[in-house]
């Protein structure tokens, strides 16, 4: 059939206005990136360090070879990562040239895919209209054949099958191509068959997934030589974007293409290959001179971002890894700040600091959207949410939910709510089928006519319904089940600790063997999330204070202000920039993680520190990296060594010093750092507390509260101040719980531990 987007000899469209397309200034470009503009035949490496302008050469780049004629717009192949790069692309490509461009190939790899698999679906056993299914659509597909098969799907998972394709997928392989090996030890071995049939299954629905679009265009490529030829000739230009962040199918598909002129441009940074996680393979870029000899290799070094100690440290630290082709990064800038290394006792004096140079920071200008924080690991986010909430300062999580706003720890929440209130219908709504109990519609349904008629509770009418016939066998079996369990959680509360009983109820629930059973990338996030939130629940007296810590903590209006301190992972930081970034939690085990480095070795330890050298280099004025003696893990404290990393900084470029409380940064209320911490943190003596274990240890003896009000009696009557609310007066005193008549913000009830006398 006739190729819809074949335009090798179709006129160009006539320039708009009659104004020919302008050549861009190269003047403006320093000496890297105008070598890299004006080396247009031939393979091109950019190896484009942070902050050097990498958009700017390809951009740039794309601009001359259509100002010059080199290439017609629907000759050249410009790929990238996303949506928002292509568009940008094509807007200072525009910009530059001073005309609109049309009939170009700009667009991200699945796009570009999908425009090439649509001209030749026949080729593949598909129609050109075939439907793209997301990824629900796959996980039910792939249920379908499972039970089709009778294969039980606790011991292999939809989802578990489902990342097995798709990295089968990312390496190029169709299921012919799954070696015997590889299939036998993949979910059980059901695997490969499964592959095909998933395969086949497709095809008949006239459908592909988003692996699918770059698997059957290298399908098509493979199999037809004069459609690969076609293309080969057409694309006589191509340009990559982020090249160190391609998967193997995706090498495949750009070697392919490229094999007739050779002309093809990668700009990236083996530095910053952080994604291999989800299929990207650094040797890809490590690779490139091999893949195409004479290659020439442009790098560009000279940053416009950060300041010089900061380009120092963290180029003294990546030059630790060998799998790495080597540039050393500069700027113009002054010296600035040196990278600030601090020590403090454990994760909440560590949020505690964070948060009052946060403060002072504000307090003398700085937008809070100039800062960040940035996390290993999603869980790290609670403390700092928890104290940034008490001092009133608006914050964004970046790439995710607050903490307690996490479907996990909503559902495990849920848990905890019925237990110590079994008469909570919406907490009993959400966890009573989660995870999946075989409680259909008409039992929940059921359940919900007679508490309604009745006038009870869900868990009341359901005491009823497990005594009755209303119930199928098998549903009342489960529901009375579920009801014992919570008598049963019950009743362990007056025997052991709550945070304890909390961890028996998730993993007795089942709750915690769901997420261990899902095969997702998010999956290891959310289990670690959990045991935050048992470590959590260490810090409070009982189960019941907790949850009214999380009402009062929830009930916080979030800010209606455009300036917001930002909380993220430092592999969603990646492409950001910040002028102060905060980056805590620089502890062996935690960072490098552990995981990562049993199992994936010498190379997870290298992209380990690529994580710390993108982390880094987000920061253009002041870098704040932090690591606690003790951290407590699923309710164990643990005495920790600072991660190999620091050690790694160069000393000429960092300042280490005493934790950032003892300069005074809130003196007078809630500042400072306890004598005992600033004695541990003395030069580096406090070392010989750093072991791998140590016994549990009395919580309440290091715990820093939020105010002084935990060692306080109040009267009613007594003035007080709550960093959140402002000043105000007690009227009521319940325990260690207040109702405040506050000068601004109304009456409210708030813990002790929140406020201070005044």
């Amino acid at each position: 059939m006739p190729d819809p987007f074949d335009f090798a000899d179709a006129p160009p469209p006539p320039p708009p206005q009659e104004q020919p397309a302008r050549l861009p200034d190269l003047d403006a470009l320093n000496e890297g990136q105008r070598q890299a503009v004006e080396a247009i035949d031939g393979p091109v490496l950019v190896l484009a360090g942070a902050g050097t302008g990498k958009t700017r050469v390809l951009t740039t780049r794309l601009a001359q070879i259509l100002a010059t004629g080199k290439a017609k717009p629907w000759q050249v192949l410009a790929v990238t990562f996303t949506n928002k790069a292509a568009r940008e692309m094509r807007e200072r490509v525009a910009a530059l040239l001073g005309c609109p461009v049309e009939r170009w190939w700009v667009g991200t790899f699945h796009a570009v895919g999908a425009r090439i698999l649509r001209a030749h679906a026949e080729s593949v056993g598909l129609k050109p209209n075939f439907t793209i299914l997301d990824s629900d659509d796959q996980l039910r597909l792939i249920k379908q054949l499972l039970k089709a098969h009778n294969i039980d799907a606790k011991k292999t998972p939809p989802r578990a099958v489902q990342g097995i394709i798709q990295r089968w997928k990312d390496r190029g392989l169709t299921p012919d191509r799954i070696s015997d090996a590889e299939g036998a030890d993949a979910a059980d071995g059901h695997a490969a068959a499964l592959y095909g049939e998933y395969q086949e299954r497709l095809k008949a629905l006239n459908a592909a997934d988003f692996g699918d679009l770059l698997l059957h265009c290298l399908t098509v490529f493979r199999n037809d030589p004069e459609v690969l030829g076609k293309y080969q000739n057409q694309f006589r230009y191509i340009l990559v974007d982020e090249y160190q962040d391609t998967n193997v199918g995706q090498y495949l598909w750009l070697r392919a293409l490229a094999q007739a002129h050779h002309n093809i441009c990668c700009v990236g940074d083996d530095d910053q290959s952080i994604y291999s996680w989800r299929g990207a393979e650094v040797g890809n870029i490590l690779r490139f001179e091999q893949d195409f000899p004479g290659a020439r290799v442009v790098r560009l070094e000279c940053n416009y971002r950060s300041t010089p100690h900061i380009l120092a440290a963290a180029s003294g630290l990546i030059a630790r890894n060998e799998s790495r082709l080597g540039k050393t990064l500069w700027t113009h800038m002054n010296e600035g700040e040196k990278v600030a290394v601090r020590g403090v006792w454990d994760g909440q004096e560590e949020a505690r600091v964070v948060c009052e140079e946060v403060e002072v920071l504000h307090t003398k200008g700085h937008s809070l959207n100039d800062m960040a924080v940035l996390v290993r690991a999603g869980f790290q986010t609670r403390e700092f949410e928890e104290r940034l909430i008490i001092l009133a300062i608006p914050y964004k999580v970046i790439g995710g939910a607050r903490f307690y706003e996490r479907q996990e720890i909503r559902d495990a929440i849920a848990y905890l709510r019925v237990v110590v209130q079994p008469d909570d219908d919406i907490a009993f709504e959400r966890i009573v089928n989660v995870p999946k109990r075989g409680l259909g519609p008409a039992s929940l349904r059921n359940l919900h006519v007679l508490a309604r008629a009745e006038g009870q509770s869900l868990v009341a009418a359901a005491e009823k319904l497990v005594e009755t016939d209303e119930l199928k066998p098998r549903a009342r079996r489960t529901l009375g089940g579920l009801l014992d369990q919570f008598r049963h959680w019950r009743s362990l509360l007056a025997a052991m600790p709550h945070p304890d009983v909390t961890r028996t109820i998730l993993d007795e629930s089942g709750y915690t063997a769901m997420w261990r059973n899902d095969k997702t990338p998010e999956a290891e996030g959310r289990l670690e999330n959990l045991k935050e939130l048992v470590r959590a629940l260490a810090d409070f007296e009982s189960l019941g204070d907790f949850l009214e810590h999380i009402s009062l903590v929830m009930d916080n209006d979030e800010a209606v202000t455009d300036d917001k301190i930002s909380l993220m992972t430092l592999h969603g930081a990646k492409g950001l920039e910040f002028e102060t970034v905060f980056l805590p939690g620089w502890e062996e085990g935690l960072f490098p993680h552990q995981r990562a480095l049993d199992e994936g070795g010498p190379a997870a330890l290298e992209e380990e520190r690529r994580l710390a050298y993108v982390g880094l280099t987000r920061a253009r004025r002041r870098a704040f990296v932090f690591h606690a003696a003790n951290r407590q893990v699923y309710g164990y404290w643990q005495s920790v060594l600072p991660s190999r990393f620091i050690t790694e900084l160069p000393d000429e470029n960092v300042e280490r010093g005493a934790p950032l409380g003892l300069h005074g940064a809130r003196a007078g209320r809630g500042g400072g750092v306890s004598e005992r911490t600033a004695t541990v943190f003395a030069g580096s003596a406090w070392q010989s507390h750093a072991r791998r274990s140590a016994p549990l240890i009395d919580t309440r003896s290091y715990q820093v509260t939020p105010g002084h009000g935990a060692d306080q009696a109040f009267a009613t009557g007594q003035r007080i101040f709550h960093q959140k609310f402002g000043y105000g007066r007690v009227v009521a005193v319940n325990g260690d719980k207040l109702d405040i008549q506050f000068d601004k913000a109304g009456t409210k009830k708030v813990i002790q531990s929140f406020v201070e006398a005044v």
